[in-house]
């Protein structure tokens, strides 16, 4: 009996090694592929989380986005990612309990991309939310999906945290639509 599961579990290992193995080739030549267009171009329908709004309340504020992204090769890319939040709204400063009323900041963030796959990158980098009253700097960590739609179109679920600095934090859910150049 011994032997026998043995020999079942190296013919299991030898199998999944061997489905790897072709699955390592495939997507080698979809990388190949899909990496000759480098720039890639998406707008972004997303709603934005922030934590406190002042008065104790959770709040989430609707935003939209323009992402344009270099891929300098598989792994490594670098993006400028913009946002705007599409409301008026107050929030906390951490450190003073501080209400800052926040009306249609802009946020821009200057990203490292890295393909954690062909299709599913993170993204880290620095950045500044600008609005009229006061401006933040910021650091972004975030994930993107690029599920692909044709050859040139691509649908992007995204997920981004935002801690500013000397502020407040936001995470942001949002879906894209990008086109690859």
């Amino acid at each position: 009996m011994f032997k026998i599961s043995i020999t079942i579990m190296l013919l299991l290992l030898y199998s999944i090694t061997v489905t790897a193995q072709e699955q390592n080739q495939t997507n080698t030549q979809n990388e190949s592929e899909s990496f000759e267009k480098r720039w890639h171009i998406s707008g972004v329908i997303s709603h934005t989380y922030i934590g406190s709004n002042g008065k104790g309340n959770q709040l989430f504020v609707p935003s939209w986005g323009l992402n344009i992204g270099y891929r300098l090769n598989h792994k490594l890319g670098i993006g400028l990612h913009s946002d705007i939040r599409a409301d008026n709204f107050v929030v906390v400063r951490r450190n003073n309990n501080e209400e800052i009323e926040r009306k249609y900041p802009l946020v821009f963030t200057l990203d490292a991309l890295y393909y954690i796959s062909n299709s599913l990158v993170l993204t880290v980098g620095p950045g500044i939310e600008v609005e009229q009253n006061e401006s933040f700097g910021l650091a972004r960590i975030g994930l993107e999906y690029e599920y692909e739609i044709g050859t040139d179109f691509y649908l992007m679920p995204t997920l981004f945290y935002d801690q500013r600095f000397d502020g407040y934090s936001t995470t942001t859910i949002g879906l894209g639509l990008g086109f690859k150049l």
